[in-house]
């Protein structure tokens, strides 16, 4: 009796051996494909406040103080997410020219714009944050000590691609704007 059973439970293990994958599903390396992250209508405010506790938690073990949401942040972030999918090219340049600097101050924001994080991806927003800590010029915007604002945003391509934006002012209570023309 053990002796079929084990016959046939090698004979079941080779039959699932050989069972096809799904095509689409494994990569030449053999690696699962990612799979296109597919934001919902209606998670803005979710997604947003994740990017936020994920941030200030980061900032709290490193031991600096947190960052609030900034509406004018989140809308300059949010221009500048949309304006890199037109021109298809993930870089902190708008396709009028106009640096981060500029973009912060259109939208009225007063402190000092800290630094700006961008990407290209088919990642989640925690997939992205942990790219952007995996990079020390990246790491360096979210770490920087001044910020105490922040503001986040993405657009989202039909086909799935992500635009992300995240950007870091100071409390204009503390420190004072750039200057018009500094850059």
């Amino acid at each position: 009796m053990y002796r079929r059973d084990m016959i046939f439970g090698l004979a079941a293990i080779g039959v699932t051996a050989c069972a096809q994958v799904p095509a689409g599903r494994l990569g030449p390396d053999g690696l699962p494909l990612p799979s296109v992250y597919r934001i919902q209508p209606g998670q803005e405010a979710e997604l947003q406040f994740r990017m936020l506790d994920s941030v200030n938690a980061l900032r709290q073990s490193a031991g600096l103080p947190p960052v609030q949401l900034d509406g004018r942040l989140n809308a300059a972030a949010a221009t500048h997410a949309r304006d890199m999918s037109r021109q298809n090219r993930p870089w902190l340049f708008g396709s009028d020219g106009s640096s981060p600097v500029d973009r912060a101050r259109r939208v009225g924001f007063p402190g000092r714009l800290q630094g700006e994080n961008i990407s290209e991806s088919y990642e989640s927003d925690l997939q992205t944050l942990a790219a952007w800590m995996a990079q020390p010029d990246t790491r360096t915007v979210i770490m920087d000590p001044n910020a105490r604002l922040m503001g986040f945003a993405w657009f989202q391509e039909p086909a799935g691609k992500l635009w992300w934006t995240l950007n870091m002012g100071s409390d204009p209570a503390i420190t004072q704007p750039i200057p018009s023309g500094a850059f």
